[in-house]
């Protein structure tokens, strides 16, 4: 495994943490509780899903897998955007991880390309 393999494998795994960490507590609302929850979710699959890809046995399998990552990125990205806009959490507390989550749509991105 390549060191930049193992960085982006932690990198996935430190954002899911992160995104746990700030959701300890439970939401004072229905609403708050089911993003949370929501959100849990998809940011643990991304990482879940890229350990995946890295032990698929085709080139297409990996894409496959590296585009459930980067699905559930992205839905992160946009819970993330409907609870600071239905204020829910504060910018100040989520914008790193916006930013974090932001770079990794990224980086699944080009991984994609550079794969197809």
């Amino acid at each position: 495994m390549s060191s930049s393999t193992f960085d982006l494998s932690e990198r996935l795994e430190d954002f899911a943490a992160a995104i746990i960490v700030l959701f300890d507590k439970k939401p004072s609302s229905f609403a708050g509780e089911y993003l949370a929850k929501q959100l849990i979710r998809s940011s643990c699959s991304s990482a879940l899903n890229y350990g995946e890809a890295l032990g698929a046995g085709t080139n297409k399998d990996k894409i496959n897998k590296l585009r459930i990552c980067l699905k559930e990125l992205r839905e992160s990205l946009r819970n993330l955007n409907i609870q600071t806009k239905s204020k829910l959490v504060s910018e100040e507390n989520v914008r790193p991880l916006k930013d974090e989550n932001d770079q990794l749509i990224r980086i699944i991105v080009t991984r994609i390309k550079n794969i197809g």
